[in-house]
């Protein structure tokens, strides 16, 4: 209902008779607060006017939408690990430059950043879901720029490189469709990107951690070598066999892994894990 001040009313009605301004003041409410209490069924204003019934919630209405779960992600944790891939440019630079010096100290803040990050995150119960996947994406994003620029420099084999990029690609393009069906609707294109709404969760298996462990332990090896007063060319032939081995298989533990995914519950406040390859 539409409620008029009673001034407007009052130059609105001067020109009509006496007695139509009279009913249509007496069906105008007044100022009075008394006329919003309920009125009895011979009052002139209808009850149902004023009614203090709530309003009605469609279903598409945002009252009737359940709270949407969301994480902080601005976790120190999470700033490392961002941090160790920022350096991964600057890495594939230097070996590609021969600044082997450069390169081995960047190793060795990645390999530094990559503890400190995985014991503040449980140290301090600051798991996120996005930390289970930038933590893993920095390992491989570490990886593969070793891995390329390595070999341009003839310290990888060429089979071993495709490999070990062959099983991230497939690994991300799976990260990428599992996102997609684990997120909660509507699975809109900017809800898919911002990463604060948890939907699946990647947990690593067994023999991925130790793949992880053995090709950096390969690619540091590798870096270093050119500084090495010695041939270690033998040593490093049987590390790639091993690593070559353990790639494939850590590849397939997640395709007949059932452990390897975990839908995160928006009804939980469980911490995620640490996490995956």
């Amino acid at each position: 209902m539409i409620r008029f001040p009673s001034t407007r009313v009052r130059l609105q009605t001067q020109s009509f008779p006496i007695s139509i301004r009279r009913h249509v003041s007496s069906r105008i409410p007044s100022r009075n607060p008394s006329l919003f209490r309920p009125h009895s069924p011979n009052s002139v204003l209808s009850p149902k006017l004023f009614s203090t019934q709530p309003p009605l919630c469609f279903p598409d209405s945002p009252r009737s939408s359940k709270p949407v779960l969301r994480e902080n992600i601005y976790t120190l944790p999470n700033l490392l690990t961002v941090s160790r891939i920022i350096a991964c440019p600057i890495l594939g630079w230097s070996i590609l430059q021969g600044q082997f010096h450069l390169a081995t100290s960047l190793l060795v803040y990645a390999g530094l950043t990559d503890l400190a990050d995985g014991y503040l995150a449980r140290r301090f119960k600051t798991q996120t879901v996005l930390g289970t996947i930038l933590d893993p994406a920095a390992d491989k994003l570490l990886v593969t720029t070793l891995a390329v620029t390595l070999t341009m420099k003839g310290l990888l084999p060429l089979p071993l490189t495709a490999i070990i990029l062959g099983r991230d690609v497939l690994l991300i393009l799976s990260a990428f469709y599992i996102r997609y069906t684990s997120l909660a609707p509507p699975k809109t294109f900017a809800r898919y990107w911002d990463f604060s709404l948890p939907s699946a969760e990647v947990r690593p298996t067994e023999i991925s951690k130790v793949n992880t462990a053995l090709q950096l332990l390969l690619m540091g090896a590798s870096t270093v070598s050119p500084l090495i007063p010695m041939d270690v060319s033998m040593g490093l032939q049987g590390l790639q066999m091993i690593v070559g081995v353990t790639t494939v298989w850590s590849g397939l533990s997640y395709v007949f892994s059932k452990d390897a995914v975990r839908l995160v519950s928006s009804r939980t406040n469980k911490p995620p894990s640490s996490g995956a390859d």
